[in-house]
């Protein structure tokens, strides 16, 4: 049993021990509950994480369209990904 101390803001460290066995990294969600008295953190399914990251970018304005059809939304897309690819290389 591990013992971590709360922090002047309430934060707490998770051990790296704990971490590891749940596969949580930096930028996770976790779902806070209380059950019997204890506080219980569970890791949110990898979806989550970029369904939270795509809601925040569509609230500050970050999204693309509309299209008239799928086929202009893909053609659109891979048009970004080849100027992103090009963007990357040294």
């Amino acid at each position: 049993m591990d013992i971590v101390a709360v922090k002047t803001k309430f934060q707490i460290v998770i051990p790296q021990h704990i971490r590891e066995q749940v596969h949580v990294e930096v930028g996770d969600l976790l779902q806070a509950s209380v059950e019997g008295g204890k506080i219980t953190f569970t890791p949110k399914s990898l979806i989550d994480r970029h369904l939270a990251e795509g809601l925040e970018d569509a609230k500050r304005g970050r999204t693309h369209g509309p299209y008239t059809s799928a086929k202009d939304a893909i053609e659109a897309l891979e048009t970004r990904a080849k100027r992103h690819s090009k963007k990357r290389r040294p």
